[in-house]
């Protein structure tokens, strides 16, 4: 036996007396214990339960010999071997010994049931139940095997209390016609089986094996090294027992300790080699004749004998099935106690189980609570939506957040539009939700704003624009024909950028329900309540999720609506008045304090925690500003230079002709710079002078030899500026000023107010207008869909049923503790 204890040795007795006892052995206790854990045994079966039942596991090479030993413990034989019953799905064979049963009475426990067909006799039609039900079940999963048991019961005189798993035997190659790992899988489910500590593994090995050379014995150390738990048959005795002829010999193979251990004592089994058709009786005889054959070669063929008292309770059938059933029954006796608090415990959580289902059965018609569990509810996950917008670390953001480039591609924005460099906002690769997660995509949005330059203007786009005002009349025509190019680029390059700031926006709140469901869960977890008990409601989590899907989507489109309308407004001819002032004076002093302005309104908010440590100043501006550097946008006081002094004195003559984009225009952009220059003079004065003197014509700029208003291929194109570089430069520091008022003074604080408030104040009374102010029909739309009734009685029905057997098994171990 592969037992760490010794075992007991046990005296031979007689064949008929060993029979006899046998049969009248058990008493009412032992039957009565093997009795419940059969029962036991099949309830757990039938419901999934994982119970620690002492069991054995039968495991081993094809052939063997497995399935002879087990017709011979049945005490009938059914041709279990031409169906190879065990090498697609386990078996378990529950044997009772009924001393009423003359002939074996099998049933078989239904699919997916504690209940038991009708009873067997026929030794074909047990192999085809056997046979059939393995293939149903394999074709139904697509699998070469299958762990789902078929348990099997046999009652008969001649078979003792015991209660057996057989298991597929180990095949080194796949059959013809089966898939290649088939032997892996055989070998993965085979130790799933044994693994369990309160199983005993018995292991069959052929007596020609030796066991240096035991191709599964290393497979069977893996489960149990020790073999602890491991009782180990040789099987087919007879065979190898012929090759011995002194006692050493014989007493040096049955001893083993050589590779199985001191404490470990292998059983030596012969079983009938006929397979002819005989009657059970005769099988039952051949089976004691070949054990009584054996015991005589040993003690009579070989010279001395052997150690029959070392060795004597290990050779023959009848010595394994007495020390198989008498270990059982000392392992049921033992786990008695435990089993017992076991079956309490999965008894209560099956009442518990099915009190909420008749609660849920029972809500189902009464509505007022069903309103009010379902308010609370909703209220309490706005609740947590609240504090993660707030500030929350629970649950853990590892696991829940989502890092810059999750948020990109799992919402489908990707990068954002118009932007050609690599945004990389601070705290990129951390895992972000909630509010954490929303400044990271404003201050993301900030800086893609940033990185835009103003775009490019061909000359005819600039000459357009520009003709157009000079033809209005005024002498206000460059700095208007810039503002426009700049509002003109600000509306086409800004818009789509406000567009996937309110998208990505509202991805990141769309992640925070499943957060605040987690979150909700934890704490009535902690707390040991439950808010509403909301549980199993598909139909209202899908109607509560899809209406916080519409409130985020709604709160989108309305910023959108917002942003667009503060775009819109900077971006209008009449916003000048708005920020001229700031703008034209820096303009004429330096240009430089925009650059500075703008470096600063995006590194201001940047706080990096991230591994990868904060971007250097200077790197950060140059890959986000687009204003021009300071030494380029430094410039003399437009108005105050010689040349501008020059440039007006010639400035009185008549223009001859219409204005044309060839013509040089140095002399008139030198009247250009005058009128920048008087932009610094603020006052009603002054606005006053600008807005009525200079539409006089008489005011324009005037060029000698045919000059006209513009730049052109003339001879003074080879000045230092043209007019065509001077607006873009204007127009690319009108962009600037205009993203710096949307951006910093306008989109921020409407993006979080048209947001983040929302969500704090009017979630709640959103998702209830949207899921309660509505008739009570349509209410209950979302917990009773068709059929749902029903599916509940049905569920409750089979609680009700798995709580019958389990209390049925609880009485019984209370009657077998008793007993004890």
């Amino acid at each position: 036996m592969a037992m760490a204890t010794p075992t007991p040795t046990k005296t031979p007795v007689d064949k008929s007396k060993r029979s006899h006892s046998h049969h009248h052995s058990n008493d009412s206790s032992s039957l009565s214990r093997f009795e419940a854990y059969n029962r036991l045994q099949a309830a757990a079966v039938a419901f999934g339960e994982k119970l620690p039942i002492p069991e054995i596991v039968a495991l081993g090479g094809q052939s063997d010999g497995k399935s002879s030993l087990l017709e011979a413990f049945l005490g009938f034989r059914f041709n279990v071997r031409e169906v190879e019953m065990g090498t697609r799905r386990p078996l378990i064979l529950q044997m009772v010994h009924d001393p009423t049963a003359l002939e074996p009475r099998c049933r078989f426990q239904e699919e997916d049931s504690e209940e038991y067909g009708s009873p067997v006799v026929s030794a074909s039609t047990i192999a085809d139940i056997i046979k059939s039900r393995t293939e149903a079940l394999l074709k139904k999963t697509k699998t070469s095997v299958s762990p789902k048991p078929i348990v099997m019961r046999a009652e008969f005189a001649h078979c003792p209390n015991l209660t057996i798993i057989d298991t597929p035997g180990f095949v080194l190659k796949a059959k013809k016609g089966e898939p290649e790992n088939t032997p892996e899988e055989i070998l993965s489910m085979v130790k799933a089986l044994a693994s369990p500590p309160h199983r005993i593994l018995l292991f069959l090995q052929q007596s020609s094996v030796e066991w240096c050379s035991s191709l599964w014995l290393d497979s069977i150390r893996e489960i149990d090294p020790t073999f602890r738990r491991t009782v180990i048959v040789v099987s087919k005795f007879d065979n190898r027992l012929k090759e011995f002829s002194d006692r050493w010999e014989v007493d040096r193979y049955l001893s083993a300790s050589g590779y199985l251990g001191e404490n470990t004592r292998p059983f030596f089994v012969a079983l009938p080699k006929d397979r002819n058709t005989i009657t059970n009786d005769e099988f039952r005889r051949q089976i004691s004749q070949v054990d009584a054959e054996v015991l005589r070669h040993l003690h009579d063929g070989i010279k001395g004998g052997y150690d029959e008292e070392k060795f004597r309770p290990y050779i023959g059938f009848c010595s394994l099935r007495e020390y198989l059933e008498s270990e059982l029954q000392k392992r049921y006796k033992e786990a008695t106690p435990a089993t017992l608090a076991l079956l309490e415990q999965r008894c209560s959580e099956v009442n518990i189980e099915l009190a909420r289902m008749d609660s849920k059965i029972q809500a189902t018609s009464d509505v007022s609570h069903l309103r009010k569990s379902a308010m609370m509810y909703a209220a309490s996950i706005c609740n947590h939506m609240g504090v993660l917008i707030d500030g929350a670390a629970d649950p853990a953001p590892e696991q829940w957040g989502k890092t810059t480039e999750e948020e990109r591609s799992q919402s489908g924005i990707g990068s954002w539009p118009g932007v050609t460099v690599d945004v990389k906002p601070a705290n990129a690769i951390l895992r972000l939700y909630g509010g954490a997660a929303f400044e990271r995509v404003i201050h993301e949005f900030r800086c893609a704003a940033y990185s835009i330059e103003c775009p490019p203007v061909s000359r005819e786009k600039v000459a357009n624009i520009l003709l157009a005002h000079a033809g209005r009349g005024g002498g206000r025509g460059v700095t208007e024909a810039a503002a426009e190019i700049a509002r003109t680029a600000a509306r086409s390059w800004l818009a789509p950028l406000l567009d996937a700031a309110c998208d990505r926006l509202a991805f990141v709140l769309g992640n925070l329900f499943d957060i605040a469901l987690e979150r909700n869960c934890n704490r009535e977890s902690e707390h040991g309540r439950k808010t509403g008990n909301m549980d199993g409601y598909v139909g209202f989590h899908a109607a509560l999720r899809q209406a916080y899907n519409r409130f985020v989507k709604d709160l989108a489109k309305q910023c959108k609506q917002l942003v667009r309308h503060h775009l819109d407004s900077v971006t209008s001819p009449y916003s000048q008045v708005c920020y001229e002032n700031d703008f034209q004076g820096g303009f004429g002093a330096s240009a430089s304090s925009y650059y500075r302005y703008n470096q600063a309104s995006v590194s201001s908010i940047c706080l990096e925690l991230s591994d990868g440590g904060q971007v250097s100043r200077d790197e950060t501006m140059r890959d986000q500003e687009n204003i021009p550097p300071e030494k380029n946008a430094q410039q003399i006081t437009p108005g105050k230079g010689t040349e501008a002094r020059e440039a007006l004195r010639e400035s009185q003559m008549t223009i001859p002709e219409t204005p044309s984009p060839d013509q040089p225009c140095d002399v008139v952009y030198a009247g250009v710079k005058k009128e920048l220059g008087n932009c610094i003079e603020v006052g009603p004065r002054k606005r006053i002078a600008r807005m009525t003197g200079n539409r006089n014509p008489e005011h324009l700029v005037k060029a000698h030899n045919g000059g006209s208003l513009l730049f052109g291929n003339g001879d003074s194109g080879s000045r230092s500026s043209s007019a065509y570089s001077e607006i873009c430069s204007s127009a690319a520091q009108h962009f600037a000023r205009i993203r710096e008022v949307l951006v910093d003074r306008s989109v921020t604080s409407t993006l979080n107010s048209g947001f983040l408030t929302p969500c704090r104040d009017r979630l709640v009374v959103a998702l209830g207008l949207d899921l309660f102010a509505v008739n009570d029909e349509k209410f209950m739309d979302m917990f009773v869909a068709p059929g749902a009734i029903d599916v509940l009685q049905t569920e409750r029905q089979a609680l009700q049923k798995r709580q019958k057997i389990l209390q049925s098994c609880l009485n019984e171990f209370k009657n077998v503790a008793r007993a004890l």
